[in-house]
């Protein structure tokens, strides 16, 4: 008994045998700490069209020094001129308007690097560099309504060729019940565009995440989203579909792309909406790839910027519709049905690397392809014979390098062309991210396939989830299963209700529980975790009868014996929702586990095996 609750998980999956590795140097009467080998972190290969970004080690001496500093001096490391005006130039990146005067406000571009808005097409903003190349997330000095006003801005628009939009709601489905999809008939009326719409269609996003925990559990997950629109007052005629996809590893991505050109006669522009973090420019790059945009598209417009911060878009980015004539139709299906008889053998090096990528990424895959491109013209190699008299280390100061010039549009290409738009992502309100630094967020938000991480816990005992979420077994007859779903970087600490709040007090903000992370003044600014009492009936041992959503940190699956009657305590930061979610999203996650750990409260992690969408087998799946 004594040991069942000193286990802690996170990190990656690696298949190796199991052996509890206790920390070196601990201290007498410190709580044990296990290692778990399978859980080390590996080296990630992170293509360009990958949302994911490589997580650092912490640096709690930064964090805390820029947390000192506030969110104004995180915001620019340039020069500001409050001289010059802004360049009525977008930043291709995240939409805001390229300007020098402020670096606290968006679009941000030192003055140094400013040149006007002759010289700034395709320059892209301090903050989108940043977040490209540096993994850093500077903080925005931004009314809390300019979000909703770009929305509404968006749904504004005059409609296109007569007809109006089609709502492309982007819907996280770890996230279910969604909190901003309520919000949409109220936006549509606010914007009075209720009538004029097209019609909504949903896109479940993120089903890579979530492990298959039993046969037709995609169907059982469109019910869910169905649900969930139907609670919103969107049905009937409102609601154009339901399509279950991934933006990051492609799955479902060619049946949507397949989709909205079936939309074309009905529909004028495209509008992608949606809550912060849902994947939306994701989503956007993706269809930029596809074959819904304009052959020319990915050569003229520049992908969105994409990472794990809420709110990365702040104003409206764009590319063009392809006319989805019945010759493209017809040759599209003809690379569809093509590439769907390719078996994994037949693929190219290059195309295998990034296949098995998506596999360690993702548990459904798919592969989306390109029927029209246009061929690319050889470069033409410019001779300048005054540059024959200098040698390749001197640098002629009246022969300056020529910048590459990007491609555009010209008018007739696009004076009647419909556009898809991605618009910034709606706040959620009473959510954990909110409360989160950049580096704790990036490991709060999971990247990569969850790994279910199941428990069996007697009463009086008590799970944690990083510091973020914590769960008393306060009365039943019988051990019942708790299975996490959460980002694999975030560690579960199981113990004894004896010992929880001195654990808390004393590991909050340190390596046991990680997050939040800053040691004793990180956790002074941090709220207090606040008790919500929750019962539940057991429906049996292979079924879970609930989740428990901890904001946007994580669920738990709780399984129990049939007609078990189980009392527990759940625990968030105030100030954040938590929800019990009845029926569960994954019913059977608990049985996707190893063998008991002997002497600890945990079972040994199962990762299923990926399954690639569009892709004949040469195997029984």
């Amino acid at each position: 008994m004594q040991r069942l609750g000193r286990a802690l998980l996170g990190g990656l999956v690696r298949a190796r045998a199991w052996r509890p590795v206790p920390r070196r140097g601990a201290a007498s009467g410190e709580e044990e700490q296990f290692v778990f080998p399978e859980y080390e972190l590996e080296p990630v290969l992170v293509p360009e069209r990958s949302e994911a970004v490589a997580v650092a080690a912490p640096r709690r001496k930064a964090a805390a020094a820029e947390r000192r500093r506030g969110p104004a001096a995180a915001a620019a490391t340039g020069r500001s001129d409050p001289s010059v005006s802004p360049s009525g130039v977008s930043c291709p990146g995240c939409g805001a308007e390229l300007q020098c005067r402020d670096g606290a406000a968006p679009g941000f571009l030192p003055a140094d690097k400013y040149g006007g808005a002759a010289g700034l097409r395709g320059a892209v903003c301090q903050r989108c560099w940043l977040l490209a190349h540096r993994g850093r997330a500077p903080r925005l000095e931004l009314p809390p309504e300019q979000h909703r006003r770009a929305v509404l801005a968006a749904l504004r628009r005059p409609p296109r060729h007569g007809r109006g939009p089609l709502l492309l709601y982007v819907l996280d489905v770890t996230e279910l019940p969604d909190a901003v999809l309520p919000q949409l008939p109220v936006l549509l009326a606010a914007a009075g565009a209720a009538a004029a719409v097209a019609g909504v269609l949903v896109v479940g996003n993120k089903v890579d995440l979530l492990p298959r925990d039993g046969p037709r559990h995609l169907e059982r997950l469109r019910r869910r989203v169905e649900a969930a629109c139907a609670r919103a007052g969107l049905r009937g005629a409102a609601l154009a579909g339901v399509r279950l996809a991934s933006a990051k590893t492609g799955f479902g991505l060619e049946g949507l792309v397949s989709r909205l050109q079936r939309s074309w006669r009905a529909a004028g522009d495209v509008l992608l909406l949606g809550a912060t973090n849902s994947g939306k420019s994701t989503l956007f790059n993706a269809l930029l790839r596809s074959d819904y945009c304009k052959s020319r598209a990915p050569d003229a417009v520049a992908p969105a910027t994409v990472s794990p911060w809420p709110g990365t878009t702040l104003d409206l980015l764009k590319f063009p519709i392809i006319n989805p004539t019945c010759d493209r139709i017809f040759r599209r299906r003809e690379r569809l049905k093509a590439e769907a008889e390719k078996t994994e053998d037949q693929l190219s090096d290059e195309e295998k690397k990034y296949l098995n990528h998506l596999k360690k990424q993702g548990y459904l895959v798919g592969r989306v392809g390109r029927t029209f491109q246009r061929p690319k013209a050889s470069p033409v190699v410019d001779f300048d014979p005054d540059m024959l008299s200098y040698s390749v280390d001197e640098d002629p100061g009246h022969s300056p390098q020529k910048r590459e010039e990007k491609e555009e549009f010209t008018h007739n290409e696009v004076k009647d062309a419909r556009w898809c738009f991605d618009t910034p992502g709606i706040a959620k309100e009473n959510c954990v991210l909110n409360l989160l630094t950049e580096e704790e967020v990036k490991l709060v938000l999971p990247t990569r396939a969850i790994v279910p991480r199941t428990f069996i816990l007697k009463p009086e005992m008590v799970l944690f989830l990083a510091a973020l979420g914590r769960i008393d077994y306060l009365q039943g007859e019988k051990p019942a299963w708790f299975s996490v779903m959460a980002s694999n970087l975030l560690p579960v600490h199981v113990t004894t209700m004896s010992k929880a709040d001195a654990i808390y007090e004393k590991y909050a903000g340190k390596e046991l529980l990680k997050v939040p992370m800053g040691g004793e003044e990180r956790m002074k600014e941090f709220p207090p975790l606040v008790p919500q009492d929750i019962a539940l009936e057991g429906i049996g041992t292979t079924e879970a009868v609930a989740d428990i959503k901890l904001s946007s940190a994580g669920w738990v699956a709780v399984t129990a014996h049939a007609q078990e009657k189980l009392l527990l305590r759940a625990y968030t930061p105030e100030g954040t929702a938590l929800v019990v979610r009845e029926p569960p999203l994954l019913p059977y996650v608990c049985n996707i586990r190893g063998a008991r750990i002997v002497g600890t409260a945990a079972y040994r992690t199962k990762r299923p095996p990926s399954l690639v969408e569009n892709l004949k087998t040469t195997g029984s799946r």
